[in-house]
């Protein structure tokens, strides 16, 4: 009969902790970031579960506003919550010039040098306006990263490449990217300029929103299940 009590508290006190925390989770919603205002829930987004919440960003080297954001977004990867784990995806939209990007950084990633070669590579194109008309000419700017040009080239025109940036323009369209850079929150939630997000900095603060509104449903939704699992003896108890 003790058994029983202690597990009908328990359930109970996460029913009321869930009731409360639901609450005030959708008041700071209403009061601050709005969905189909300042971001969107992607349709038929999997569910997505453990300790790290995903943060992605899509982005293309051809994109002047990508060159912009980079600034920030490196910025705010120097203060990200340690449960964040953040990657990129390239985009490619059909263009000639946006795939020969895509797939240098694609390769980039397969050979372990993505992240020291990412803003380097966007600030020769933007800032010292230097443009790379094939993979070889890609392959010798990369050659600075310690691989070997002709290295890089022949993983550029690899299964592993390609297959990686088929699946990465599949993400793009299932979470209805249309511009650059768009930011993705745990794979359901979209963000993007518009006039509700106006500046970068507002952007980011979305993301700050939407990863702690995340991240507590997560441990909420965890410490519910233990709640559950403990009163579950109870049942066999009154059994």
């Amino acid at each position: 009969m003790r058994n029983k009590s202690i597990g009908l508290s328990a359930m109970l006190s996460a029913f009321f902790l869930f009731g409360a925390t639901s609450a005030l989770a959708q008041d700071s919603q209403a009061t601050k970031y709005q969905q189909d205002i300042h971001y969107t829930l992607i349709e038929n987004a999997p569910v997505t579960t453990g300790p790290k919440v995903s943060l992605t960003e899509a982005f293309s080297y051809m994109c002047t506003h990508c060159a912009s954001f980079e600034p920030y977004i490196s910025s705010w990867l120097q203060r990200k919550p340690e449960y964040v784990e953040f990657k990129r995806i390239p985009v490619v939209f059909g263009r000639e010039s946006w795939d020969l990007y895509a797939r240098a950084y694609v390769t980039a990633e397969v050979m372990g040098i993505a992240d020291k070669s990412h803003a380097a590579l966007m600030d020769k194109i933007w800032k010292e306006k230097e443009m790379y008309k094939d993979m070889q000419q890609l392959g010798e700017f990369y050659s600075a990263y310690g691989v070997a040009a002709n290295q890089f080239v022949a993983t550029a025109q690899s299964f592993a490449v390609d297959a990686k940036l088929r699946r990465d323009q599949g993400v793009v369209q299932e979470s209805g990217v249309r511009g650059t850079p768009t930011l993705i929150v745990a794979d359901k939630y979209s963000i993007s300029g518009n006039e509700a997000v106006p500046n970068y900095d507002v952007m980011l603060d979305v993301v700050d929103f939407l990863v702690a509104k995340e991240f507590a449903e997560r441990k909420l939704a965890t410490s519910a299940g233990a709640a559950a699992k403990e009163a579950a003896p109870a049942k066999e108890d009154q059994g």
